[in-house]
């Protein structure tokens, strides 16, 4: 079931921000930190109502003493067992990570029958310091046009944001709550028998992988490092290519491809036939990629079919700011590198959905053509579209230290009190109230447009998680 981008309904005035209304917030999964934890417990505390589903151990042990229900259904079932929450608690809002996940497809379409607004969150379009915060969807399903004049109007309107405040995002930390959520779910089969993991491989081969190739980490950083200064020595003119996380939903969802394997494959054919004769391609690895996938070996055997003789180089690690001073060029898919290629300057090419992919950010020909027409991207429109974008759907904060939650959660809980998005109301500034894709709240019924405007007790079969 296919995510809605969002509401058609028009409103009739720009209303401000209104904080005193209670709500009823429904939350389902969230990122393997404390961080809906302590959401939930700021909105509770602003007087509304709460209420959470767990469908593995790894959700339970993050929302660890909290009220919650205990789905241990198929995904088949969940719809009904969501249809019915809805009916008897009047929900408000939604509360989920990330829209394409099949636990919430179905939550995201009943938020849309009901009336009830859906906050989508996931990592920062701009890395670091933000996180993303969109209502009805986020990424190729975001509904942030893709009209650069439109860009440039609405940032007349919008604050100049710089970096905000700084907020650490350790990849240590990360892989520590990696394993705090997912070591727990070993215990799935016995506990929560119907859950089904939205990843491609269940969380011990996840382990294995990482383990592999973190504990291989230095040995490739050393030959990295060595290859990477052998480059910029020489000056040879190159493409970077960063790599996806294959399991990611901008992967699955948003590329176009069966998987990373199979656009590595499209882009060497393409450098190889295109590019030119004196340039080289670097590929470089997700950070956090599972090892799962050999691509070392992958991208070897293509190098060597096509003849390359050494004009690839492929990277397990590696300084991204210095690859993309020198670069020629970049090949994204859809990652929120190609944000940074903007900062850089650089010729930029989206060979899969992107907020960002648009006349004047990156090149809008095919990628044969994108090699030899190395056309930078316009700096006075990429800072309007950052401005504009931080402004409609980014928050100061992260997911993982303690200060990036507390952060984050602040402007969470602000953002949410909200009646109408801020992207809402930028639409009717700029395009008038008929393209305003507003998003009320219409209570299913008058039984539950009681609950729907006040915060209730914790019902009797609302058990704590632990």
């Amino acid at each position: 079931m296919e995510p809605l981008k969002g509401r058609d309904e028009s409103m009739n005035q720009v209303v401000s921000p209104r904080r005193q209304g209670k709500r009823t917030f429904l939350f389902l999964q969230g990122c393997t930190s404390p961080f809906f934890a302590r959401l939930g417990d700021q909105l509770r505390a602003a007087g509304h109502a709460v209420y959470r589903i767990n469908f593995n151990v790894g959700d339970a042990v993050y929302w660890w003493g909290r009220p919650a229900w205990q789905f241990r259904g198929s995904v088949e079932q969940l719809p009904a067992y969501l249809q019915h929450k809805f009916e008897q608690y009047g929900f408000t809002d939604l509360v989920v990570l990330g829209d394409t996940r099949p636990l919430h497809a179905p939550a995201l379409a009943l938020a849309e029958r009901f009336g009830a607004r859906a906050h989508v969150l996931e990592e920062g379009y701009f890395r670091p310091n933000w996180l993303t915060l969109e209502r009805g969807g986020i990424n190729g399903y975001s509904r942030l046009p893709k009209d650069p004049d439109w860009f440039r109007q609405a940032a007349k309107l919008v604050p100049n944001y710089g970096d905000s405040e700084a907020v650490p995002n350790p990849v240590r930390l990360l892989a520590l709550h990696e394993l705090g959520y997912h070591l727990p779910n070993l215990l799935n089969p016995l506990l929560y028998k119907g859950y089904r993991t939205h990843r491609p491989h269940i969380s011990g081969i996840e382990f294995y992988g990482w383990a592999t190739r973190f504990a291989r980490m230095p040995l490739y950083e050393r030959k990295d490092a060595v290859n990477i200064e052998r480059l910029l020595r020489h000056q040879t003119p190159y493409y970077l290519f960063p790599l996806q996380l294959n399991s990611d939903s901008q992967i699955r969802h948003h590329s176009g491809s069966r998987g990373v394997p199979f656009l590595v494959k499209r882009v060497i054919n393409s450098f190889f036939r295109h590019a030119p004769a004196d340039a080289h391609l670097v590929i470089k690895n997700h950070p956090l990629d599972t090892g799962l996938i050999d691509y070392r070996h992958w991208i070897g055997r293509l190098e060597r079919r096509l003849k390359l003789h050494g004009r690839i180089l492929y990277l397990e690690s590696g300084h991204l700011p210095t690859l993309l001073d020198n670069t020629r060029g970049v090949v994204t898919i859809n990652s929120s590198v190609g944000t940074s290629a903007f900062v850089h300057g650089c010729p930029t090419i989206a060979i899969g959905d992107a907020i960002y992919d648009m006349e004047g950010l990156t090149f809008q020909g095919s990628l044969d053509q994108f090699w030899t027409n190395l056309v930078p991207p316009d700096r006075a429109l990429y800072r309007d579209f950052r401005n504009t974008v931080i402004h409609c759907t980014q928050i100061n904060g992260g997911f993982y230290t303690r200060q990036g939650i507390a952060l984050g959660v602040q402007h969470c809980v602000e953002r949410m009190s909200e009646d109408h998005s801020r992207l809402d109301q930028l639409l009717w500034q700029t395009h008038g109230m008929a393209n305003v894709c507003a998003t009320p709240i219409i209570p299913a019924s008058p039984a539950t447009a009681e609950l729907a405007l006040q915060a209730v007790d914790p019902p009797a079969d609302l058990v704590p998680a632990n």
